[in-house]
């Protein structure tokens, strides 16, 4: 008992001294589970996408030499035009994401995440937040495709 009160306390401690709270995690993983896996793909909610991503979001991306950037307005268009197509069906478009790991460190937050079909992974992507006065935001993404 004694040996796990130690480790606690040492946790406890890394915790304080890094400036990173269990409620940072939680928070950031609320902004990923509301506004990026529910907004983005199962729920298709842009209200909840606004909340979560800052209004200059991006996803970013490597074309040749350049990289690619796609805002977040563009996204959100793209999902409404998706959810209005009358042959569109939300059951089957769902998608299993999960947190991988969350990073925080003072108002910076790294965020990797999986996200598959049918027991198959698709995507790997890397979401940077950021906090502001109104809490955690999305304000980047990087990805890989698995083939």
């Amino acid at each position: 008992m004694k040996g796990k009160t130690i480790l606690f306390v040492f946790l406890i401690s890394g915790l304080l001294i890094s400036g990173v709270s269990a409620d940072d995690k939680k928070d950031v993983a609320q902004v990923v589970e509301s506004g990026y896996f529910n907004g983005a793909f199962n729920g298709l909610d842009t209200q909840s996408m606004a909340k979560a991503f800052h209004p200059d979001f991006a996803i970013f991306s490597a074309k040749g030499k350049e990289l690619g950037r796609y805002p977040i307005d563009a996204w959100i268009k793209g999902i409404e035009k998706r959810k209005s197509d009358p042959g569109f069906d939300q059951n089957r478009a769902k998608m299993d994401c999960k947190i991988v790991n969350i990073d925080v460190t003072g108002n910076c937050a790294s965020v990797k995440v999986e996200i598959g079909k049918d027991g198959k992974l698709i995507f790997t992507d890397y979401l940077s937040l950021l906090r502001f006065e109104d809490g955690w935001k999305i304000v980047a993404k990087v990805y890989h495709r698995h083939k």
